[in-house]
């Protein structure tokens, strides 16, 4: 009986050893797994969604910017035709200076000329003998410098008046084709 002891003793021994590596082995596999779990987890970094879920919120940030925007367009359109209209009123004011100082240089050194040549003829028949010119020589001629004077100024009002009528015609034609 010895001898069937021995070999169970025998036998249970090497199964311990066997089960020794086996645990052994296990806790080499099994010591690394709280780290395998967390990597293996899976993290949603981007969620998916149906199809129709974003077309239907894409559709309704798209009726929620759209007014916003068709206002700031037109917004921008009447600020562009404002600054386009004050650029044609500029153009218009520049050409009316342009011409009313050609005018006057020309005007002023032919109306200067003819005026100086006027006012020298009436001072020499209007001149006495002593060779001053009289009282009633000087006020005509300083009255004749004062009608020149309001001639030239209502020349431009009239200028500036018709420049503006036409300014205005102009608007007027561009607000019935906006139309």
């Amino acid at each position: 009986m010895s001898s069937s002891l021995a070999s169970s003793v025998t036998s249970l021994q090497s199964s311990l050893q066997l089960l020794d590596n086996s645990i052994n082995t296990l806790d080499s596999g099994v010591n690394d797994f709280p780290r395998l779990c967390k990597t293996l987890q899976t993290t949603r970094h981007f969620e998916l969604l149906p199809e129709p879920t974003l077309r239907d919120a894409q559709q309704s940030l798209l009726d929620e910017i759209t007014p916003s925007i068709t206002h700031l367009l037109s917004l921008s359109s009447s600020h562009v035709e404002r600054l386009a209209r004050r650029e044609q009123g500029l153009k218009a004011k520049c050409d009316l200076q342009e011409g009313r100082l050609s005018s006057n240089s020309d005007g002023k050194s032919s109306a200067t000329l003819a005026q100086g040549q006027g006012n020298a003829a009436l001072r020499r028949r209007q001149a006495g003998p002593s060779g001053a010119l009289s009282d009633n020589a000087a006020s005509r001629a300083l009255e004749l410098r004062r009608l020149v004077q309001k001639k030239e100024r209502l020349k431009y009002a009239v200028d500036r008046l018709e420049l503006q009528s036409t300014q205005r015609e102009r608007q007027l034609r561009k607000s019935m084709a906006a139309q």
